[in-house]
């Protein structure tokens, strides 16, 4: 974990297709983690503050959500541009040693990738088994009812009991 961690968040309002969350902001951690952990390193740090679920691969490039999880996306390699919030939402460049923690809710969609980049995803306890939904009317459903009933995680993906995900996510 870096000493230089800068903290960056986001509240995206529902557009009416992505509900995104109403009560939780996206928490990004800029320079979080040392960018030559790689995967496995990366893998190790997120199961050893009790995200589990983990995957080694790329963002979607079509803008998607989860209704029933949070998710840590760890990037392990190269750098992408994001867009967060759905097509409305704000751009973001991350690179080798940034996580992104999105709330349950949150679009979130590829735009651009060098070609090596690479992120680790994790999930809270009970809520590895995660359904996706595409960014599309007819997805919207009973998400954001779903989104209402995730439970927050007791820590933070990167920094543990007392990251800044804790802060942030204080109710």
């Amino acid at each position: 974990m870096s000493g230089n961690c800068e903290v960056i968040t986001r509240h995206f309002a529902d557009d009416g297709v992505i509900p995104n969350n109403p009560g939780l902001a996206v928490v990004i951690l800029r320079g979080a983690l040392d960018p030559g952990l790689g995967a496995p390193g990366v893998q190790r740090v997120l199961a050893a503050n009790g995200w589990g679920g983990g995957w080694v691969w790329t963002v979607f490039d079509y803008h998607h959500w989860h209704p029933d999880a949070h998710e840590a996306l760890s990037v392990s390699a190269g750098t992408a541009e994001l867009m967060l919030g759905g097509p409305t939402g704000e751009r973001f460049t991350v690179s080798a040693g940034d996580t992104l923690i999105l709330p349950a809710g949150t679009g979130h969609c590829r735009l651009s990738s060098s070609p090596d980049f690479e992120v680790c995803g994790a999930y809270p306890p009970g809520q590895e088994r995660f359904e996706t939904r595409r960014g599309r009317p007819e997805d919207r459903g009973d998400g954001p009812a779903l989104i209402a009933r995730v439970p927050l995680p007791a820590t933070d993906p990167v920094f543990g009991a007392d990251g800044p995900l804790m802060t942030a996510w204080r109710r």
